[in-house]
């Protein structure tokens, strides 16, 4: 009979050969889309210097269109987990291409426990998710109220908390087109929240000050395009 330990043993060393493909995937991916977004997009990033180099972090960001994501990722030295609606792995093969890029299915018309779980299981393991607290893309272009729950994950898993923004994909890729059209994006990463700095803040507060640093991150992206105008 096999033992619990040795299940154990293969249970991980199956998920460092997954991780390992993951990453060398992604990286394989990444030049030719980075190539891409520079040529459509003119894709500029600012405070990179606030991404922790190691250990869990919540990227914290608004949500403008479909191209956040990508865009986001791209701007990160270290690969960039994503939630995903269940509904977007309904096609094979787009299911195997986001699944492949680390993508985790998450369940919004149910609990989402199970997309839930796996989000702390890659924090607590010290890799990088991104998540949009407002829920969905954004109608206007403004950044609409934060829902409460992400930081729970944070404080469960102890990741750091990197807010960020990004101005112009909304421009790029509004809800009400099929297809993006070439414009001009820029993303900015704020100062993080480290897990030693949560116990001055409760749930709440803790809430209200990243969706801030969030909107201090997106105010300084629309002063950077004014300069530009």
């Amino acid at each position: 009979m096999i033992s619990v330990e040795m299940k154990r043993a293969e249970l991980r060393k199956w998920s460092e050969g997954e991780t390992f493909f993951r990453r060398a995937w992604y990286e394989l991916l990444r030049r030719p889309v980075a190539l891409t977004a520079i040529l459509a997009f003119q894709v500029r990033y600012s405070g990179r210097e606030n991404i922790p180099s190691k250990g869990g972090v919540l990227v914290v960001s608004n949500h403008q269109s479909h191209l956040d994501p990508p865009l986001i990722g791209l701007g990160c030295p270290r690969q960039m987990n994503y939630l995903a609606r269940r509904s977007l792995f309904a096609f094979a093969p787009f299911r195997w291409l986001i699944a492949s890029l680390g993508a985790i299915p998450i369940d919004l018309e149910g609990s989402g426990i199970d997309g839930l779980k796996e989000s702390l299981r890659r924090l607590r393991r010290g890799e990088m998710l991104l998540v949009f607290p407002e829920g969905t893309r954004t109608y206007d272009g403004r950044i609409a109220p934060f829902r409460p729950g992400f930081t729970t994950l944070a404080v469960r898993s102890q990741a750091a908390i990197l807010p960020a923004a990004i101005d112009g994909a909304f421009a790029a890729w509004p809800r009400r087109r099929r297809f993006p059209r070439p414009g001009r994006i820029a993303v900015h990463y704020g100062k993080p929240i480290f897990p030693h700095e949560f116990a001055a803040y409760n749930q709440r507060e803790l809430l209200a000050e990243v969706e801030r640093r969030v909107r201090e991150c997106s105010a300084h992206l629309a002063a950077y395009r004014k300069r530009l105008s």
